[in-house]
């Protein structure tokens, strides 16, 4: 299956060789800074940076962007109407603090605790501890939530297009699609609930190798048990892809009201987001089946697809193993 891909599979690891090895050089310990706030009168919070057991200032090195509608000085944020709704993020995480936890205490002594890291620097806010949304508004923002993320997470778009190239626009495409959103489903919800809880370095590491092993049979020439059934290798990889949508919607979290509303219409949101990737690419198919250059302008792809692959492979085992 790999004496395609073998050559590019050779070239691929010893960049990544090379570069695991640089990293490990120039690798340096990073902290967790604390980001407090108090609600001291209706939207008006008092708030303050720290470190856990210091009190270094970080103000040079993190800046916090107040959601819209509210207005922050170097101690107190004041909002309008909707009060601390909206997405709070932290610019700056990823160079010297590996992460910031972020402590709001309301107006009635609650509390609420978010973690931002480098690849989740922002978290949604409602203007209290309670989420107060009604099950239609819930249904809105994470259908939404559910397109954004399978659009901007490159390695779960880079598999279904990997799917794409190997099946082909067929029939039989849809159904690979359909059994690829059932299988993350559930373990999306299996995850969301607490039901299954697996690290995330394996996780995102086999994702990644998901991608290597698809694009191998998409160009491989053989009649392989994977171009027969695809639905089968969707739905498998698909399992595991699941667990890596369960560590972006944990960084979001669900409301404790409609859990169930939140996580089906992040599911329906993901499906019309590939649904929508898949619309777009045979739109460029249109436009360019003319070109004799298509064919291989197709290997050209996956070779780039397989190679990247290969890379994020490689390099979240070497966190694994760090």
């Amino acid at each position: 299956m790999f004496s395609d891909f073998s050559q590019l599979l050779k070239h691929a690891v010893l960049s990544i060789l090379l570069l695991v090895g640089a990293a490990g050089v120039c690798a340096h310990e990073m902290t967790m800074a604390d980001l407090t706030m108090r609600e001291v009168a209706p939207k008006e919070f008092v708030w303050s940076w720290g470190i856990p057991g210091k009190n270094t200032p970080v103000s040079q090195d993190l800046t916090p962007v107040w959601p819209e509608g509210c207005m922050g000085d170097a101690r107190t944020v004041r909002c309008g109407e909707r009060g601390l709704a909206g997405s709070l993020s932290v610019n700056g995480i990823g160079k010297n603090y590996s992460a910031v936890i972020l402590r709001i205490t309301w107006q009635g002594e609650q509390r609420s605790t978010f973690t931002l890291t480098q690849n989740q620097s922002s978290v949604r806010l409602f203007g209290a501890a309670r989420d107060e949304r009604d099950a239609w508004q819930v249904a809105q923002t994470y259908a939404v939530l559910g397109i954004e993320h399978i659009l901007s997470g490159i390695d779960h778009l880079l598999f279904v297009l990997s799917l794409l190239f190997l099946v082909g626009f067929r029939r039989q495409l849809l159904a690979t699609i359909t059994l690829f959103t059932v299988a993350h489903s559930l373990t999306l919800a299996a995850s969301a609930l607490g039901a299954l809880t697996l690290r995330s370095p394996p996780v995102e590491a086999v994702i990644a190798l998901s991608i290597v092993l698809v694009c191998a049979e998409a160009l491989s020439q053989k009649d392989t048990l994977t171009r027969r059934w695809p639905g089968i290798v969707a739905f498998v990889f698909g399992l595991i892809h699941g667990l890596g949508f369960a560590g972006a919607l944990k960084d979001i979290g669900l409301p404790e009201q409609h859990a169930n509303i939140a996580l089906l219409t992040i599911n329906l949101g993901v499906e019309a987001g590939q649904l929508l990737v898949i619309g777009l690419a045979w739109l460029v198919l249109l436009a360019t089946r003319r070109f004799v250059w298509t064919a291989s302008a197709r290997r050209v792809i996956l070779y780039g697809i397989g190679s990247v692959s290969v890379f994020w492979t490689f390099s979240r085992i070497a966190v694994i193993a760090g």
